[in-house]
């Protein structure tokens, strides 16, 4: 799915502030400023500072503009990451070294699987983990399930999200080194057609430290 506009931009204006080069309280050029340099609309402007300011990125001061927050935290937000690969989310996010590895695989749907996908019981899907490591720190890792005729998540007008603390299993337990008994933050998502039918499923994990707060929007298109 290409990356919008509104979204690469958010980027690397977030790039920029978690990394320092955007100090806390320095003025952010004007909409006509930002539009110009990026060959875009007013109201693509609009979106990316809309993003940097539900993620706690930027303040606004009325009839002065947009500001550096004072203490920006680590926000994570939906759909707008759905948008962007792995790689250019983390890295949205730091100034880190991050780096992205996937397993791809294709295994018989379980009961509960088919179930979700509304296919046979045992009708091959694909399976892919994917985790993520920030300097050495694992910082996330997700199983994916989707048709093997589904390639990505273009096809998907609404996103659903369920945000839980768990238990993590052991295998992602070990991948995130958490302590025994530690809780996770686990994300569980469904994407879904205009139809309703469900094209991917997703279970995500992150270290419950990992984000100050969670911000969801849930139409896609």
């Amino acid at each position: 799915m290409p990356e919008p506009a509104y979204v690469r931009i958010a980027g690397e204006y977030a790039r920029r502030i978690r990394g320092g080069e955007l100090p806390p309280g320095m003025q952010l050029p004007s909409y006509a400023e930002i539009a110009q340099k990026n060959g875009v609309s007013d109201i693509v402007v609009r979106k990316a500072l809309e993003l940097l300011l539900s993620q706690g990125l930027v303040r606004s001061v009325r009839r002065r503009g947009i500001f550096v927050a004072d203490r920006p935290n680590l926000v994570r937000v939906s759909p707008e990451r759905q948008m962007e690969t792995a790689e250019r989310t983390f890295q949205n996010e730091t100034d880190r070294d991050i780096q992205v590895e996937r397993e791809t695989e294709q295994i018989p749907a379980t009961s509960e699987l088919a179930e979700a996908l509304g296919l046979a019981e045992g009708e091959l899907i694909a399976h892919v983990i994917t985790r993520a490591v920030e300097d050495g720190r694992p910082i996330s890792i997700s199983d994916t399930y989707h048709p093997v005729d589904v390639a990505d998540v273009s096809g998907a007008d609404f996103l659903e999200e369920t945000l839980s603390d768990q238990l993590p299993t052991p295998a992602r337990a070990e991948w995130l080194r958490t302590t025994p008994g530690d809780l996770v933050k686990t994300v569980q998502q469904r994407f879904l057609s205009a139809d309703g039918r469900i094209i991917m499923i997703s279970d995500v994990s992150y270290p419950r430290d990992r984000y100050d707060a969670f911000v969801f929007r849930m139409a896609l298109k």
